[in-house]
């Protein structure tokens, strides 16, 4: 199972400067991980971005790369017909397993 991470407003939120780590998600990606998913962290802020946020919240090792959001897709299919790909909001992530995310 290969799944995308975002940085901002899902495993940190900003306010003014301070940044506020989202302590669910981030054990959540923990969780994941030692499931067996392939995690991948992106951003609109970029890889290194990606890099530095992982690793200021010591998760690094659990993901494959860090990429920067695409901001143009070449593709055959729209996104919204991607019937194998589903978007999940952080806040119902709570309490799910990998397998959770397998089931219909």
């Amino acid at each position: 199972m290969i799944i995308y991470v975002d940085v901002d407003d899902t495993l940190v939120r900003t306010v003014g400067t301070t940044r506020i780590p989202m302590v669910a998600v981030i054990e959540h990606v923990r969780r994941l991980k030692a499931d067996g998913a392939e995690l991948y962290l992106w951003s609109a802020g970029g890889a290194e971005y990606c890099r530095q946020t992982a690793a200021e919240l010591d998760i690094a090792d659990c993901f494959v790369a860090f990429l920067p959001k695409p901001r143009i897709m070449i593709d055959d299919q729209e996104v919204r017909d991607w019937v194998f790909c589903t978007t999940f909001h952080p806040v119902t992530c709570s309490g799910r397993a990998l397998a959770d995310y397998l089931m219909p």
